[in-house]
């Protein structure tokens, strides 16, 4: 077992909510060896094809990754885990709520908007493109 790989006893917890292996097909790799792998590229956040050797092909950890994002498996997986988790009081539910206010200068807006005036009396003008002729146009191109 290589640093950062899950423990006998983690793998039995998450072994426990995964998804039944298919039937068909030939004879799957090892499902722990290939979460290991999976793992260890959340870990590190390094490109799939710098997954390790130990874990297996690279390819057989993104298709199960990837297989199990669309269909939903890791939601589900998630899902059980915290409540199996908090069934055992191993959560701590707190609502934590913050928020951050940064004024910025009235000059920080950007550049005014041409075709947008309002005038007095009038509803606003619709925006038009400016009327600059292109090189090419400028040119007498055509």
């Amino acid at each position: 077992m290589a640093r950062g790989d899950l423990t006998d006893e983690q793998w039995v917890r998450l072994e426990a909510v995964l998804p039944p292996l298919p039937v068909m097909g030939r004879k799957p790799r090892d499902r722990r060896q290939v979460f290991d792998g999976i793992w260890w590229r959340a870990r590190t956040g390094s490109p799939w094809r710098d997954i390790p050797e130990r874990y297996g092909p690279w390819e057989t950890g993104y298709t199960l990754f990837r297989r199990w994002q669309i269909d939903g498996t890791w939601a589900r997986v998630l899902k059980k885990l915290q409540v199996k988790a908090d069934a055992a009081g191993h959560i701590e539910w707190e609502v934590s709520v913050d928020s951050t206010v940064c004024r910025a200068h009235q000059h920080a807006a950007g550049a005014r908007k041409r075709g947008l005036t309002v005038r007095a009396g009038r509803a606003r003008r619709a925006w038009r493109p400016s009327r600059t002729t292109t090189g090419s146009a400028a040119r007498g191109a055509g």
